[in-house]
């Protein structure tokens, strides 16, 4: 999928995390801010990749604002922002499962 838009997804509330996702003309960077990175910082960012691979998703950037979210809410979270982002995408729902 193709970044063309700025967008958001989240709160900030805990169990939650934000996520920005915004165009850029170079590769693919993700930045993770977390409360719990010490603890899970490999788990997150092995969920954000595999969900941007899934999406197919190679240029852009993405923020994550994490307050101790699950895997699940993780991927909800990253799908929707990057859904936002792309524009007249055809989405293979089976790769969001």
């Amino acid at each position: 999928m193709k970044i063309v838009r700025e967008a958001l997804a989240g709160t900030m509330e805990s169990s939650d995390l934000m996520v920005k996702i915004a165009p850029t003309a170079g590769e693919l960077e993700v930045v993770v801010h977390s409360e719990v990175i010490k603890q899970f910082g490999d788990q997150i960012r092995q969920v954000v990749n595999a969900t941007l691979r899934a999406m197919d998703v190679h240029q852009g950037l993405v923020i994550i604002e994490d307050k101790g979210a699950l895997d699940c809410v993780i991927r909800a979270r990253l799908q929707i922002a990057i859904l936002r982002a792309a524009e007249g995408t055809e989405i293979d729902w089976g790769k969001l499962l």
